[in-house]
């Protein structure tokens, strides 16, 4: 029987890291954490305020002490489940926590909380300024938010785009704050002093803020000024329309978000070290349908393979039919021997899917020995199968 400390540690798993769509107690744990989170944030804006403070500071202090508890209780547990993971666990309970302890989320988690504790050890100093790590909290909210990760992936995936369009921005900044200081600099010698002076009053014309404190007065100042207000119309409509196509492309491809603890329950990437299963969220494309749709036809042409993150599909073989549920992939034979598909599958439950596009799975197969082993054992495996079924009903 399995030890009840190990069944709740995955259910608590299940329930704070897991975070699986359908899992009622996960989407009330997310809903009560985002609210908390959202709470503290509009208390540390309310404390600024010096009546409010003054009537209310009592039950603020209590609150906070409260929140603190909750979300020391959370990080603790976070660490503690985080053996759940495959890849954590491949590196032992100790180092597998401390590696995970150093993650991204686990980092803004402990800085949300440590001002309260440091405060506590050290009375005597002044933390007060640790006080605006408070304000992390509000970066914990990515951690719930699908919309987040949706913004992180694209602003990642179109840094190049990004990163061009910031240095013509620039370039344009820096020749147009040019211009205008030798325009300017003999009539205005006090605005005017230096071309940094003079991209204050650039950067000001060209987001369009236009704050009137430096402006130019010479004929040929002013037509430079206009030319940069018009250009930087178009210059901040460049990022803004690349983020938002991005977007729409992200979230009309993405049914929702793929997340490492998807993944990580697929035992074909439980050998991934976080790093290579990071570089592979990237490539998964996620996926949902309804009970009884076909996911594809016998005859098709193969353009991907599917891991079934939750739900149950039917494999319809010749005279007999194969149930596959969670964690179960298939679709791969189709892609590995370039053949049409060979088989129907067809949903039997609501099924979420995380689909590997044929470019993405030839990359995974020569990069990863280990996949390409599991994939050629699986495929050999099935063709043992199909082949049988067709010795027996040769009209198939």
């Amino acid at each position: 029987m399995t030890n009840p400390i190990n069944r709740l540690r995955h259910r608590i798993y299940l329930l704070i890291e897991a975070s699986h769509p359908d899992d009622k107690g996960a989407r009330i744990f997310d809903a009560l954490m985002v609210a908390l989170i959202v709470a503290n944030v509009i208390v540390v804006i309310l404390e600024t305020e010096v009546d409010i403070h003054a009537a209310y500071g009592h039950w603020f202090h209590i609150f906070e002490m409260v929140t603190i508890g909750v979300f020391t209780v959370e990080y603790l547990l976070r660490i503690w489940v985080s053996v759940e993971h495959g890849p954590v666990a491949r590196h032992g309970a100790f180092v597998g926590r401390l590696r995970f302890a150093m993650g991204p989320y686990l980092l803004i988690d402990l800085l949300a909380i440590a001002p309260v504790y440091l405060s506590l050890l050290f009375p005597v100093m002044d933390l007060r300024v640790l006080r605006i790590f408070r304000l992390l909290r509000l970066l914990k909210l990515a951690r719930y938010s699908p919309a987040l990760h949706a913004l992180s992936r694209v602003l990642v995936a179109e840094r190049h785009a990004l990163g061009a369009a910031l240095v013509v921005m620039m370039g344009l900044l820096i020749l147009c704050s040019t211009l205008v200081f030798h325009l300017e600099n003999t009539v205005q010698p006090e605005k005017f002093s230096s071309i940094p002076a003079a991209m204050w009053w650039g950067l000001a014309t060209l987001t369009t803020v236009g704050y009137g404190d430096v402006v130019p007065i010479t004929p040929l100042g002013k037509i430079i000024g206009g030319m940069m207000m018009v250009f930087g119309l178009g210059m901040f409509a460049l990022p803004l329309g690349i983020v938002a196509s991005a977007f729409s492309r992200d979230i009309h491809q993405r049914d929702f978000v793929v997340t490492f603890g998807m993944v990580a329950n697929v035992p074909a990437f439980q050998h991934l070290s976080p790093k290579e299963m990071e570089r592979l969220i990237r490539l998964l494309r996620a996926r949902r349908m309804p009970a009884g749709s076909t996911v594809f036809s016998r005859g098709d042409i193969g353009d991907a393979m599917y891991f079934i993150v939750y739900g149950k599909v039917g494999v319809e073989l010749p005279g007999h039919t194969i149930e596959l549920s969670d964690g179960d992939f298939f679709g791969e034979m189709a892609l590995y021997r370039e053949v049409p598909r060979r088989a129907r599958v067809h949903c039997l439950t609501d099924c979420r899917f995380l689909v590997l596009e044929k470019d993405d799975f030839h990359t995974l197969t020569m990069n990863d020995s280990h996949f390409n082993d599991n994939i050629v054992g699986k495929i050999n495996e099935r063709e043992e199968t199909f082949t049988a079924k067709l010795d027996a009903d040769p009209r198939s």
